[in-house]
């Protein structure tokens, strides 16, 4: 199960303009903690029998691939969400801050054209990882996730890059998530990176929420619990505003990062803040060319959009 990754440089997220999203006051019901207990989350019954790759992908049904437009996770290049939370790590609870970008770069993945995210992430105000990230829209309306490029780091040195790219050495696309999220559902293959142990799965856990955050409170909100089988009786909760995307992590069983995250901040960078992501993304795929020889160094190059 992997953590959230959605992180910027500092000088652009502390430009970030809030733009109006309030959708309602949170009354009863409202989930406004930013984490769960153990046992009150959805935890999974099925994660024992659900696995391998997510069937149904059809290169032929993306044919505005790069129009995300999905109420649950909308991508539109130069929109910036920030969150601010709190991680464990070493028995320690240690502050965790993310950024996560919509670059106006593309990147043709197996003959589907993706959307590029470039995220960061900090813990106590070190970088700990740098990452392209690549999503797609179906037509249904699905948005898949066709791979991505991380880079983790330990006390400013690179110490990793678990990439995996749909179609190379076994990986396949998976599904971020749903146009039309369903209770009781199957869950679904977020991704299948099996030369890096990627094979995270989501379902729907709850609808029709509402969830306070620093940025506002919002209605109608759907939340989704995602697990690995690496990681047995460990959930992770996003919660999802329609319109906004993700605005709130949570956790529930044992999760031993205990990770939450709520959104701070979301807004439209301007076209010179834009430009910057555009030369910082370019720099990033650079070193993956070099890095990652197995695996990204089969992709074609970055595309503006």
């Amino acid at each position: 199960m992997r953590r959230l990754r959605i992180s910027f440089a500092p000088v652009l997220a502390a430009s970030v303009v809030a733009l109006p999203v309030v959708l309602g006051a949170c009354g009863s019901g409202t989930t406004s903690n930013s984490g769960s207990a153990p046992g009150t989350g959805c935890p999974s019954t099925t994660s024992a029998v659900e696995t391998g790759p997510e069937r149904g992908l059809d290169r032929n049904g993306f044919t505005r691939s790069t129009t995300i437009d999905n109420r649950w996770f909308p991508l539109k290049p130069g929109t910036q969400l920030v969150y601010e939370g709190e991680t464990t790590e070493d028995d320690e609870r240690i502050a965790h801050r993310v950024v996560f970008t919509v670059t106006n770069l593309t990147k043709v993945i197996d003959g589907v054209r993706n959307v590029v995210v470039w995220d960061q992430d900090f813990t106590a105000g070190q970088l700990e990882e740098t990452e392209l990230a690549f999503f797609a829209q179906a037509d249904d309306g699905n948005v898949w996730h066709f791979g991505q490029y991380p880079e983790v780091y330990e006390e400013g040195k690179l110490v990793e890059a678990p990439a995996w790219i749909h179609g190379v050495e076994g990986a396949q696309a998976g599904i971020t998530i749903k146009a039309d999220p369903q209770l009781g559902a199957p869950s679904y293959a977020q991704g299948w990176g099996p030369a890096v142990g990627w094979n995270d799965r989501a379902r729907v856990c709850k609808t029709d929420q509402k969830t306070c955050v620093r940025a506002g409170c919002y209605e109608n909100v759907l939340v989704t619990d995602e697990f690995s089988l690496d990681e047995p009786g460990a959930h992770q909760l996003k919660y999802y505003a329609p319109g906004i995307g993700n605005v709130r992590v949570g956790w529930a069983g044992s999760d031993p990062t205990r990770e939450t995250l709520e959104l701070v901040k979301v807004g439209q960078l301007s076209a010179e803040e834009l430009a910057a992501v555009h030369k910082e993304a370019l720099k990033l795929e650079q070193r993956a060319y070099r890095t990652s020889t197995k695996v990204y160094a089969h992709t074609t190059p970055l595309e503006q959009s």
